[in-house]
């Protein structure tokens, strides 16, 4: 055994002044000049309000008059952040950084103290290279700490034990593993094939990650994926490199073959771009893709429907956050823009998405720049129709950056945050009645309580298994966590005393409101039929008497029928006003969602007017001034020519009169004299 140094990186709020130091906020009225300088001018002002708003609070300022535009936007962009929690800012503030500067850490750790301590580590001579934005080293294995002291990464909910030899159920485990660990991250990619998770890319420490780790989950040990040069596409086999990334998608494709699609780089391209890993030649190559592929994001969904690729929402490389939704054909390679009906989730980032019987796409969650969600939105992928059904039980409350995955018909959801604090509950959803309930709960500041984790789900011993791993919680992680679902949580949500309809009903139902009430009228004589049958078995006495009051119990029937037939038509006929009211509010709704559009378009186009006319009353009082400058300048050259006008008239004068005086003096007769 020997001794190490290791440390953990800042913990918050030293991250947030050290983050803020970097970018050249001192603390005085003029430090955000050299802002601009190092960024565009929306990160400028928006880092600006968020500094304001972490160190001084929420703005009471007046707003500054139109003759300072500058002192407007910077009052606007702080203004418009409320009454923000001074610690969501100074996340925000950390995130925009790493994602417009992902290497400022270790810039800045030059001239930044870490907690450092002396913790025992297994004697190796060895050290793993790690490539992050292209630059290669040696990893050390460390173990995290925070403020001084050496933290337990996991919980006491969370059970030490391997798999093998604890039988428990919905309980996160933490299993032995072995093997060199990959570098703590978030904001990863996973995906199994052939009973092993593939870790590619990631954010540690604002830097991004392209390496390639393996956990082999039938014997739990990690490894190395040994990369061979890079194709520039499937059809071009000349060698590149796969830049660094983070916030992509990992999809298994096929029995060999790993996608990557998508993801925040140091220097994006304009559109999407699509690695493929090929698992046997060990190799990277670009898909060669046809149509118009989207912009480039990251943090998208990314969905494998049947053959094809569903990709909705993210945010650009210019930190606009889309609505979008786009579909990759794996079999013709071909991009699809679609264009959905209805209203469409709001523009958000990091949320989950799942499929629900090849047919209906759900989004949860996710986030704006200020703002995190727990809206539930589904699509009809035959339609292109989006719906937001009612969702029941125990709501999740609002996140971003948590994973999900589905096990039959139940959407597991598992971390996230809200930029003040990581959820520590995993939740499930029945996708068939939309019913949300609790698994499990942790406690503390633990890998599975964190942002940009990945969860997979895989089996063991012929049973399956959500396997969760790293994460960001105010440290980065690279702990592995696994969860065997139990038949009650899969199937506790169809349990529930009050049923709703399922997405499919619920969607299905807007064209044919009336197929359930027919379907309880027939299930109810049923069930009648069932208990006379039931009856008719106890014995013979009461067979004869059955069969002796059958007449009645038809007659009975016959008129309950009648009667059910006629609350269908009510109902009938109530389904389709309820009908031809929804379309009339849809109608309204998308009318007045393009009012509200054109208005926004009036309103910026306005906006820029009166900037232009700014402009231009500030140049013309720059004319004016030069014009009074000018006019003095006049008045003086008058006044010159005056006084010179003036001055030649009296020398006239003055040589008039001496030529009298000099003709008394005698002069003429000098003149004379000469002739």
């Amino acid at each position: 055994m020997a001794m190490a140094r290791a440390t953990s990186g800042l913990a918050y709020p030293e991250r947030f002044y050290a983050a803020a130091s970097y970018v050249g906020f001192d603390g005085s009225p003029n430090s955000a000049k050299g802002v601009t300088s190092k960024f565009a001018n929306d990160v400028s002002l928006l880092l600006y309000g968020l500094y304001q708003q972490a160190t001084v609070g929420p703005c009471k300022l007046p707003k500054p008059g139109a003759w300072s535009p500058i002192e407007q936007s910077k009052w606007m962009s702080w203004h418009g952040l409320g009454n923000m929690a001074s610690t969501e800012a100074m996340r925000l503030f950390v995130k925009i950084l790493e994602e417009e500067d992902p290497g400022w850490y270790s810039r800045a750790s030059n001239f930044v103290a870490e907690p450092v301590v002396d913790v025992e580590v297994n004697n190796r001579a060895d050290a793993e290279p790690v490539t992050e934005n292209g630059s290669a080293f040696l990893e050390t294995k460390t173990i995290p700490t925070d403020n001084g002291t050496v933290l337990e990464t996991q919980d006491k909910d969370v059970v030490h034990e391997g798999l093998g030899s604890v039988n428990v159920y919905d309980q996160w485990i933490a299993p032995q593993v072995s093997g060199p660990r990959p570098k703590a991250r978030y904001e990863h990619g996973a995906a199994v094939i052939d009973d092993k998770m593939y870790i590619f890319g990631g954010n540690h420490n604002g830097r991004y990650l392209n390496d390639l780790q393996v956990l082999d989950l039938r014997n739990w040990v990690w490894s190395r994926v040994e990369l061979k040069a890079e194709a520039l596409s499937l059809e071009s086999p000349s060698p590149a490199p796969v830049p660094p990334c983070a916030g992509h998608s990992l999809i298994p494709w096929g029995i060999n073959k790993l996608l990557a699609v998508a993801g925040h780089t140091k220097d994006p391209s304009e559109t999407m771009q699509v690695k493929v890993f090929d698992l046997q030649t060990c190799t990277w190559s670009t898909l060669k893709t046809y149509g118009k592929p989207p912009v480039s994001r990251g943090g998208q969904s990314v969905t494998l429907v049947g053959s094809s690729l569903v990709i909705f929402g993210g945010e650009d490389a210019k930190r606009s956050l889309l609505n979008d939704l786009h579909i990759l054909d794996l079999e013709t390679m071909t991009w699809d823009e679609i264009d959905t009906l209805v209203v469409p989730p709001s523009p958000r980032s990091d949320h989950a998405a799942a499929v629900h019987a090849e047919r209906y796409l759900l989004i949860f969650g996710g986030g704006s720049h200020a703002s995190c969600f727990n809206d539930l939105h589904v699509l009809d992928l035959q339609a292109m129709e989006w719906s937001r059904p009612t969702q029941q039980g125990e709501i999740p409350s609002p996140r971003a950056g948590h994973a999900g995955v589905t096990v039959g018909e139940n959407w597991f959801i598992v971390g996230g945050g809200d930029n003040k604090s990581g959820v520590s509950e995993t939740v499930v959803l029945n996708m068939s009645t939309l019913a949300w309930s609790v698994v499990t709960t942790v406690q503390g500041r633990v890998p599975l309580a964190s942002e940009g984790l990945s969860l997979v789900l895989s089996s063991y011993n012929g049973e399956d298994i959500l396997i969760s791993f790293g994460g960001y919680n105010g440290r980065y992680n690279n702990e592995v966590n696994v969860l065997k679902p139990s038949h009650k949580s899969t199937l506790q949500s169809k349990m529930m005393e009050t049923p709703v309809p399922d997405s499919v009903s619920a969607v299905h139902n807007a064209t044919n409101p009336t197929r359930d009430l027919e379907s309880e009228f027939e299930t109810g004589q049923e069930g009648k039929i069932r208990e006379i049958v039931m009856d008719n078995v106890d014995s013979e006495p009461t067979k004869t008497i059955i069969e002796g009051s059958n007449e009645h119990i038809l007659a009975s029937l016959k008129a309950e029928k009648e009667e059910l037939e006629s609350l269908l038509g009510k109902e009938k006929v109530q389904s389709l006003q309820l009908k031809e009211e929804l379309s009339e509010a849809e109608t309204r709704n998308t009318d007045l969602y393009k009012e509200l559009q054109s208005v926004r378009g009036q309103l910026a186009a306005e906006q820029s007017r009166c900037f232009k006319l700014e402009v231009d009353v500030a140049e013309l009082r720059q004319k004016l001034q030069t014009m009074e400058t000018l006019q003095k300048e006049l008045e003086l050259l008058h006044r010159q020519k005056a006084a010179s006008e003036q001055a030649a008239l009296n020398a006239k004068e003055r040589q008039s009169s001496g030529g009298v005086w000099g003709w008394l003096a005698g002069t003429p007769g000098e003149k004379g004299g000469d002739a």
